[in-house]
C-alpha cells in the first residue's frame, strides 16, 4: 500500500476548509465534508480520488468516531431513552421501507430491487447521525440519547434485513427468506447484544480492577486498553453480521463502567475526540463523497428526485407519528 502524504494532506485540508464553510452558514461540518468529496472527487472535478491509504484511514475514522460517541454518552440516559428511540426507529424504518418497496414495484422493478430500495430509504446511519450531533453540540442532551437509541435499533434492523436481501439476491425465495435468513440474522444480532451486555457488565469491571492492580494507570495505557477492548467488541459485531461501528459504540458505553480510572477517563475521551473528529472521521466523510456516481444520477434523474422526496417525507412523518405515544408531542417528534 502506497502512503501518499500529499493525498492525505489534500483530503484533510479539503475536509477542514469545507467543514468551516458549512459551519459559517450554520450547517453541520459533515455536510461540507461530503460536498467536498463530491465536488473534488471523481464525480465532478476529479482532483482527488480514493486510494487504499485513505480507505484504511476512513475506516479507522468511523470506528474511532463511534468509540468516542460511546465514551461521551451516558449509558443510563441511552437506556431511559430506549422506549422512545425504539418507537422512532420503527416509524422511521417501516414507513420509508414500505414506501420504497411500493415505489419500485409501481415502476416495474424486481422484488429484490424493491427490498434494497426500501432498506436504503429506511436505514439511519449511526455514524452520520452521531457526527451531526457532535457538530451541533447536542451530544449529552436528552434528545441526543433518544436519537442515538433509535439509530442503534434502526441500524441493527436494517443490517439484519440487508443480510437477508443479499441471500435472496443470491438465489433464495421470499418464503425461504422469511423462514430462515431473517430468523438467523435476528438470532445473531440478539446473541451479540446479549454477549456484549454480559461482557460489559460482568467481565469489564473485573478486568478494570486487574488493570489497576497491575499499575496501568496513565493516560496512554488507558487509551490503549480502551482501543483493545473496543476492537474486541467491533469484531464481535462483525461476526454477528453487524457493522464494526455498532461494536465500537457499545464498547464505549460499557467502558465507562470502571475499566479506566476517573482521573483519566476525561482525557481518554479528549484523545479519542481529537483523533476522530480532528483527523480521521473527516477523511471518512470526504472519501464517502468520492463514491457518488453522477452518471447514475443523471441517467435516472426523475427517479432520483422522487426517491429523495419520498424518503424525506416518509422518514420525518413516520418518525414523528410513531413517536407520539411517548407524550412528547409533534414538535419533538419532528
Amino acid at each position: 500500500m502506497e502512503l501518499s502524504l500529499i493525498h492525505i494532506f489534500s483530503v484533510l485540508a479539503a475536509a477542514w476548509l469545507s467543514g468551516r464553510i458549512a459551519q459559517r452558514f450554520g450547517l453541520p461540518a459533515i455536510l461540507g465534508e461530503l460536498a467536498a468529496g463530491i465536488l473534488l472527487g471523481p464525480a465532478l472535478l476529479g482532483w482527488l480520488g480514493p486510494n487504499e491509504a485513505t480507505r484504511v484511514l476512513a475506516e479507522l475514522g468511523v470506528y474511532l468516531l463511534m468509540l468516542y460517541i460511546g465514551l461521551e454518552m451516558d449509558p443510563g440516559a441511552i437506556a431511559r431513552a430506549s422506549g422512545g428511540g425504539l418507537l422512532a426507529a420503527i416509524g422511521g424504518f417501516v414507513i420509508p421501507f414500505a414506501a420504497g418497496m411500493a415505489m419500485m414495484e409501481f415502476f416495474g422493478y424486481s422484488t429484490e430491487a424493491g427490498l434494497f430500495m426500501g432498506t436504503a430509504m429506511g436505514v439511519t446511519s449511526l455514524a452520520t447521525k452521531s457526527r451531526i450531533l457532535v457538530d451541533l453540540d447536542l451530544i449529552g442532551t436528552r434528545i441526543a440519547s433518544v436519537m442515538m437509541a433509535g439509530a442503534l435499533f434502526a441500524d441493527t434492523l436494517a443490517l439484519v434485513v440487508f443480510a437477508a436481501i443479499l441471500s435472496l439476491a443470491a438465489g433464495g425465495s421470499i418464503s425461504e427468506l422469511a423462514a430462515s435468513d431473517l430468523a438467523l440474522a435476528f438470532a445473531k444480532a440478539a446473541l451479540f447484544f446479549g454477549i456484549s451486555a454480559l461482557v460489559g457488565m460482568r467481565a469489564l469491571p473485573i478486568l478494570g480492577r486487574l488493570i489497576k492492580g497491575a499499575g496501568f494507570r496513565g493516560r496512554t495505557s488507558s487509551f490503549t486498553i480502551v482501543l483493545l477492548v473496543a476492537l474486541v467488541f467491533a469484531e464481535m459485531a462483525k461476526l454477528a453480521g453487524l457493522h464494526s461501528v455498532l461494536g465500537a459504540f457499545i464498547a464505549g458505553l460499557f467502558l465507562q463502567q470502571g475499566i479506566i480510572s476517573k482521573r483519566w477517563s476525561g482525557e481518554v475521551r479528549d484523545v479519542a475526540h481529537d483523533i476522530s473528529i480532528g483527523f480521521l472521521a473527516p477523511i471518512f466523510f470526504v472519501t464517502a463523497g468520492f463514491h457518488v456516481s453522477p452518471s447514475a444520477l443523471v441517467d435516472n434523474a426523475g427517479l432520483t428526485i422522487l426517491v429523495i422526496a419520498v424518503a424525506t417525507v416518509t422518514k420525518i412523518a413516520g418518525t414523528a407519528l410513531f413517536y407520539l405515544p411517548t407524550g412528547r408531542g409533534w414538535k419533538e417528534g419532528l
